[in-house]
């Protein structure tokens, strides 16, 4: 699966960087809600949970999912109006895109007022963990209700931590928009899109960007305009929001991860044979040449060479030259990443 961004006519000036508060109250509550999909986090989160009155707690429980794992769209710009005056019928529809965890197939555009809808967004809130069920009930009970306890709900957050991290989190922010900015202005928006990401392609004729993503969707910036928002709080994941309506929204980690989900992968597999496994477990007591390797294993030069260009092409091997030999070892400070750089892969 994956997102692709279609750039054919599509100049800079259809990508707006913009540093946005919400968005990173969104990502902040996420952290707070999930601490195992963020471990640099987690001790922050443990202790504001911890300290945090118990009205914010049950908050954090009944609104978890508009932040986990669907983010709700009214936490983004681009909307027609402030969450306060949105349309109760446009609330509910996007509210309801995050009770289902999906928009694809979804149609909530009439969810208060045809029962289909309605009965769809039940079903498909039923098959997911509470409190999806018991938030789309209350969507559907009483939107304007909903609204008021969502919109107190994130006034509650601002005292209880929000303003402090916000003051840390602005420059920081502030600072990764001004990158992007310059690379759109000075490369275009190819290269800016693909700084965003490790998993991600350039592919031409026509011109595209495709991000691996775990949904399929298709973006053309020259007819709508994209919005790209930095995030500290919400790394390691890469979001691609584009629900019918508003503007595409891309939010990116601030310090893009190094390993994409396709090295991580590349990186075990290479790790599946069983003689590139004794080859590794040679060269990670010493560095080795290839003449002892071949020696060693049984096996000729060029079969030693094939495998010894397949892990350094991985980032696996290191080399170094004494004189007239090559020697080669293990870098095992990127092997001893390599469960966390597949964890932080699959999240991206």
């Amino acid at each position: 699966m994956s997102v692709v961004f279609v750039l054919e006519g599509a100049a800079p000036d259809r990508f707006t960087v913009v540093v946005s508060p919400l968005a990173e109250l969104a990502a902040s509550l996420h952290v707070l809600t999930e601490h195992a999909h963020h471990a640099g986090h987690a001790p922050w989160a443990e202790e504001t949970t911890r300290a945090a009155p118990a009205a914010f707690r049950a908050g954090l429980r009944r609104f978890a999912p508009l932040w986990t794992p669907l983010r709700w769209r009214g936490f983004y710009p681009g909307l027609d109006a402030p969450l306060a005056a949105l349309p109760v019928d446009r609330f509910a529809e996007l509210t309801a895109y995050a009770c289902a965890s999906g928009y694809r197939g979804f149609d909530f555009g009439r969810v208060l007022h045809d029962p289909a809808q309605a009965g769809v967004l039940r079903q498909s809130a039923s098959a997911l963990p509470e409190p999806h069920s018991a938030l789309a009930e209350a969507l559907l009970d009483d939107p304007e209700r909903l609204r008021a306890d969502v919109l107190a709900f994130l006034d509650l957050c601002r005292g209880v931590f929000f303003d402090e991290l916000w003051a840390r989190t602005e420059p920081v922010l502030a600072r990764a928009a001004h990158r992007v900015r310059a690379r759109l202005a000075d490369e275009g928006p190819t290269a800016a899109l693909l700084s965003l990401s490790p998993s991600s392609a350039r592919l031409d004729k026509p011109a595209r960007v495709v991000l691996d993503k775990v949904h399929h969707a298709v973006v053309s910036p020259a007819r709508t305009p994209v919005l790209l928002i930095p995030t500290r709080y919400g790394a390691p994941h890469l979001l691609v929001k584009d629900e019918p309506g508003p503007a595409p929204v891309v939010h990116f980690p601030v310090d893009a991860p190094e390993i994409g989900v396709t090295l991580a992968r590349s990186r075990m597999l290479a790790l599946t044979d069983p003689r590139r496994v004794r080859l590794c477990r040679l060269i990670a007591r010493q560095a080795m040449t290839t003449a002892d390797l071949a020696d060693r294993l049984s096996m000729t030069r060029p079969q030693v060479s094939r495998h010894l260009r397949t892990l350094r092409e991985l980032g696996l091997v290191r080399v170094e030259r004494n004189g007239r030999h090559v020697h080669y070892g293990l870098d095992l400070t990127a092997v001893e990443r390599l469960g966390r750089d597949v964890a932080t892969a699959l999240q991206y």
